[in-house]
Parts: structure tokens; sequence; C-alpha cells
């Protein structure tokens, strides 16, 4: 017996977070979404956290300079959790001893129209 989708009516109605990522040391898309989590779960909390839904959609990596590897992603996350996911990444300056900086560059309701902030 196959499973039934779900409708769209009951299905979470997901927003796509555009962030740009500057790091001292090179990172993957493993290590972003480490850092997402921890982040969410430092500020947050489990509990909060796993309400969020969160998921991360893409991974760019762009120009490195000597001074730091700049990156974007597209995160997926809660309709209504949006706020608390941009606080909780604005609060990471840490990663592996070396400073990172992630900002949110826009907000969307699709991948397809996140993309154009990349």
């Amino acid at each position: 017996m196959r499973l039934k989708v779900l409708p769209p009516t009951l299905r979470k109605n997901n927003r796509y977070l555009t962030v740009e990522i500057k790091s001292k040391l090179p990172i993957v898309k493993d290590d972003l979404v480490s850092i997402v989590w921890d982040a969410c779960i430092r500020f947050q909390g489990e509990l909060n956290t796993s309400n969020f839904n969160l998921w991360v959609m893409r991974f760019y990596e762009f120009e490195n300079d000597e001074d730091y590897c700049s990156y974007k992603a597209i995160i997926r996350c809660q309709r209504d959790y949006v706020e608390e996911v941009r606080s909780s990444l604005a609060l990471v300056n840490m990663h592996k001893r070396e400073r990172i900086s992630i900002t949110t560059v826009g907000l969307s309701g699709t991948v397809k129209a996140s993309q154009k902030y990349i």
C-alpha cells in the first residue's frame, strides 16, 4: 500500500533564507549544517529547534581571499520561526576557534525566488 501525499492545505509552510557566510577557515556543506543546528540549539533550545524544520537546501562557494572564504547558502525553515532562526544565525561568531560571520541576505517563499539573492 502506497502512502498518500499530503494535500497543500495540510503541509507545513516553509520559507527560504539566503545567507552569506564569511569564514577564516574553508567550510563544506556538512560544516554549515552543524553550525546552523548548533547555533539554533544553543540559542533557542532543543524543544524550539525541533519545530524549525531546518534544512540546508543549497550551498555555493565564492571567491576566496587571503583573509577569508566567502559562501552563500539557502536554508529552509518553517514560516512561523523565521525570526528565531535569523537571530540564532546572527549570534554565531566562532567555528573551530576561528572567526565566522553569517548574515541573512534575503527571504522568500520558494527556492527559485531565493536564488535571485545569490
